[in-house]
């Protein structure tokens, strides 16, 4: 296989969405886990896989705009409001 490259990271973590967070998380370990660690491709999948961390814990990867409003209509059937960048509380 060929060495890695940001563009391969991207591919990966472009349409990630909560659900898949992990899956993709992993691939991205798996794909980066041979090359050294002062690498640049290696670095930016570790940020990368540190933001699907995040997205784990969110309801969107929304990186502008804050979270939605309590008194949205419809906020009791949807309580989707955690972007990526302010995820919600692991539970314990």
């Amino acid at each position: 296989m060929p060495e890695p490259t940001r563009e391969d990271i991207d591919a990966l973590v472009g349409p990630a969405t909560p659900h898949f967070t992990y899956q993709l998380r992993a691939r991205i370990e798996e794909l980066i886990q041979g090359l050294p660690d002062d690498h640049p491709v290696k670095r930016y999948g570790l940020e990368q896989m540190e933001l699907l961390d995040r997205l784990g814990y969110a309801s969107s990867k929304a990186e502008e705009g804050g979270r939605e409003p309590r008194s949205r209509p419809g906020w009791e059937q949807v309580p989707s409001s955690a972007p990526a960048y302010d995820p919600l509380p692991p539970r314990s």
